[in-house]
């Protein structure tokens, strides 16, 4: 089963870094959030990516295309250009890069890259900025059981300010930092879907966000199942995400380091 990751989005919330690069090229740990997303798949044995580029693409297309080298000891000899590899740690991806447009939207990259699925009738879907421990078997055998179209995986955030309770006098009683949110569970990404959903995809779709129309016709026609995941997960989606997703990662507990 092949593994779609959206990677082609301006950014905007992390132009610190994305001015420079693209969103996925953003780095944890000395590593490109694109690959520790890679990283949770291939876990499970899912290895084979198509990858929707975008803003900055080329700089992806490089980064694969120097995968090697850059994970490998090597000796070059210059006068005659030879190049010895003494070891990679290379992983086994197989990996698609495709041009879907600078200024698409999610809806229209996802048709572009319908003919390299090739005979798969199920693919996975995800967004090339969130990282979790799914449990992606279950996630997928929970799409097969419900015999949907597609199924997202659905998460609740944690408050984003440490909830407080005082006495009378002013002393407080009780402190929770970042407790869990209101209660409501939202879209997480981490898609399983059925070729199916390109019936939804007809027309010009380069302006219509994936979550916007498709994905809400495909609820309306009671095609969408949610699987709820409730252990990690975090979206980087601005710098103070990045830098907490960089401590995670340089105090041991990045859970979504599950190989």
């Amino acid at each position: 089963m092949k593994v779609v990751i959206l990677a082609g989005g301006l950014g905007t919330r992390l132009s610190e870094e994305t001015v420079l690069k693209p969103k996925p090229m953003v780095e944890i740990g000395g590593k490109p959030v694109l690959w520790h997303i890679m990283k949770i798949y291939a876990h499970y044995g899912f290895n084979e990516f198509i990858i929707c580029l975008g803003y900055k693409g080329y700089m992806i297309k490089e980064y694969f295309i120097n995968y090697f080298l850059y994970n490998s000891d090597i000796t070059v000899e210059l006068h005659n250009n030879k190049l010895d590899v003494h070891y990679s740690s290379a992983e086994s991806f197989k990996v698609t890069l495709v041009d879907t447009g600078i200024d698409t939207n999610t809806a229209g990259r996802i048709k572009r890259i319908e003919s390299y699925l090739g005979d798969d009738e199920t693919f996975m879907l995800t967004y090339g900025d969130g990282v979790a421990d799914v449990d992606i078997p279950k996630l997928v055998e929970f799409h097969k059981s419900h015999k949907k179209l597609a199924t997202l995986t659905s998460i609740q955030l944690p408050g984003r300010y440490g909830n407080i309770q005082t006495n009378e006098q002013g002393i407080i009683e009780h402190f929770q930092e970042k407790p869990q949110g209101d209660g409501t569970w939202i879209n997480g990404g981490f898609f399983v879907l059925n070729r199916g959903i390109f019936d939804f995809l007809q027309g010009d779709m380069d302006s219509i966000q994936w979550e916007k129309k498709p994905l809400i016709d495909i609820a309306n026609q009671n095609q969408l199942a949610a699987y709820k995941h409730n252990g990690f997960w975090k979206a980087m989606d601005a710098m103070r995400d990045k830098i907490e997703l960089e401590e995670l990662w340089n105090n041991n507990q990045a859970t979504w380091k599950i190989w």
